[in-house]
């Protein structure tokens, strides 16, 4: 995988008699060390209906300077940015190009602009010498590649923050600039500026209305497609986060894959089943593909943290060693097979799909009438389908049945909470309680499962042992915490379940 870091700066406009100050004024600085002019010159790559742009996104190939290369920047927030970096090439690096593949799918990237810098370089050092911040005073000369060829010219000061730093530093650095009349700039990055000023201007036409301004969901239809285009969102924003292995990204796909393919079963009224339950099914393979390494995650975390919690008289053998070799065999490959099902055509047809689908909506006429009646009906559904299940499983003596059938009832409690969370918009605050209540009930369910598929991999890990000769005293010391666990979250059920029941959402009015 390509270079990565977190890009902390801010942007200023440089006009009229701007100069900058003497920062040696800024709290914290003791010496500015100007390090002269280097000439930059890059050249920015996206879709030819700038797809990337769009989402505040950035991929140039940049010659001049110490950092020559690809760079690839995806925003965090406001002034905060991940750069990607990968060694200067001729031709895109695999590793950047699947980082965009989700927003650009088969469509080709084409140089879209190119964007000329002599930069002026000051660097703000501390007491110790270490710096604390660079400052680029940028002269800029850009001009548009693709969709005509006209040109503009700016001039920018640049203000990074040093790696490890503290960004309270950049907010002083702010103070004296303002003082001397430099004011933040509106633009969040050169590129976005470089195409608005290069845009090809359009005649006005007489005979055509201006755009109506964005009116917020109404119809029933409205509601499901906002939720819908949510977790298509969340999807193809979080493809790059998982191909970079950060922290829960594969829980967070899998959940909005998750929740699309509940609120296409649970509104059926609103969307056209026929269309919809193809993607459906694929939506539950791509799940099922996530999972492979996400459920070995869970249960890797959850046997450490049981282990750990032992006091050091009961750990006998080999313990840790056996789960470490355990769970590296099990987890070896999972994350390349995750990327590879990424870089599959199977997955880049799923999100042409939804792409088409959010664009032309399989809408049913239940769709137009308004949210309350529809929203209402498909959430009592989702309830009542899980005080159903939940009867059944109770019904059961503990055991093996049990426990399949509480794992059907948490199946069932997701469903109905996502039905709840796609209802919140327009049934407010009757749709957040019921949410949060079944979330809870959801939590129980899953805390049981959980102990479920931890007791059968402890079983595994104490027949092993003691097939080595190795003491299984201690997994089966932890089986037994497991199997405690799962009766403690049955016997706090049926309270949870209750206080779900009263949250549900009865009428659209929350009456």
């Amino acid at each position: 995988m390509a270079d990565s870091k977190r890009e902390i700066e801010r942007k200023y406009e440089a006009t009229g008699d701007a100069r900058l100050p003497d920062l040696r004024r800024v709290a914290g600085v003791a010496a500015v060390d100007h390090r002269g002019v280097i000439e930059l010159d890059a050249v920015y790559y996206d879709t030819e209906d700038l797809r990337l742009a769009a989402d505040g996104i950035t991929l140039r190939r940049r010659t001049g300077g110490a950092d020559a290369g690809w760079h690839l920047k995806f925003p965090v927030a406001s002034g905060i940015r991940d750069e990607i970096g990968a060694p200067l090439s001729d031709t895109l690096p695999a590793d950047l190009a699947g980082l965009v593949r989700s927003r650009v799918r088969d469509t080709a990237l084409v140089p879209v602009a190119r964007l000329r810098s002599a930069r002026d370089v000051h660097v703000l050092n501390g007491p110790d010498g270490e710096p604390l911040a660079e400052i680029g005073v940028d002269a800029v000369r850009a001009q548009r590649l693709h969709g005509g060829n006209r040109a503009t010219a700016w001039t920018e000061i640049e203000v990074e923050l040093a790696d490890e730093g503290d960004p309270a530093f950049l907010d002083a650095v702010e103070k004296r600039l303002r003082k001397a009349g430099i004011a933040p700039s509106e633009s969040s990055s050169k590129l976005s500026r470089a195409l608005a000023e290069t845009a090809p201007k359009k005649k006005p036409s007489p005979k055509k209305r201006p755009p109506e301004p964005a009116t917020p969901p109404r119809t029933a239809g409205d509601h499901v497609l906002a939720y819908v285009r949510e977790q298509v969102t969340d999807i193809v924003a979080l493809d790059p986060a998982v191909r970079r292995g950060l922290p829960d990204s594969v829980h967070r796909m899998r959940v909005a894959t998750r929740r699309l393919r509940s609120t296409f079963r649970t509104y059926r009224k609103v969307l056209d089943r026929t269309v919809t339950d193809p993607v459906a099914a694929e939506l539950k393979w791509l799940a099922a593909e996530l999972g492979v390494d996400r459920d070995q995650e869970v249960l890797d975390a959850r046997l450490r943290t049981r282990l750990d919690a032992l006091p050091r008289t009961l750990v006998l053998g080999p313990v840790r060693a056996r789960l470490r070799i355990w769970s590296t065999a099990r987890r070896s490959g999972s994350r390349r097979r995750t990327v590879a099902v990424l870089d599959g055509a199977r997955y880049l047809a799923l999100l042409e799909t939804l792409h088409a689908l959010l664009a032309g909506p399989p809408l049913l006429p239940a769709a137009a009438g308004p949210p309350g009646k529809a929203l209402t009906r498909a959430a009592h559904r989702n309830h009542e389908r899980l005080a159903t299940r939940i009867a059944h499983a109770l019904e059961h003596p503990p055991g093996p049945d049990r426990d399949l059938a509480l794992h059907d009832a948490r199946k069932a409690a997701k469903r109905a909470r996502y039905a709840a969370e796609a209802a919140r918009p327009a049934l407010g605050k009757p749709a957040r309680k019921s949410a949060k209540r079944l979330k809870a009930v959801q939590s129980v369910l899953g805390d049981h499962q959980d102990s479920v598929v931890a007791r059968d991999a402890l079983r595994t890990l104490a027949v092993q042992a003691h097939a080595a000769g190795e003491p299984s005293f201690t997994w089966g010391l932890l089986y037994g915490q497991e199997e405690a666990t799962a009766a403690a979250r049955e016997r706090e059920l049926p309270g949870v379940w209750a206080r779900a029941s009263r949250a549900e959402i009865r009428t659209a009015s929350g009456g």
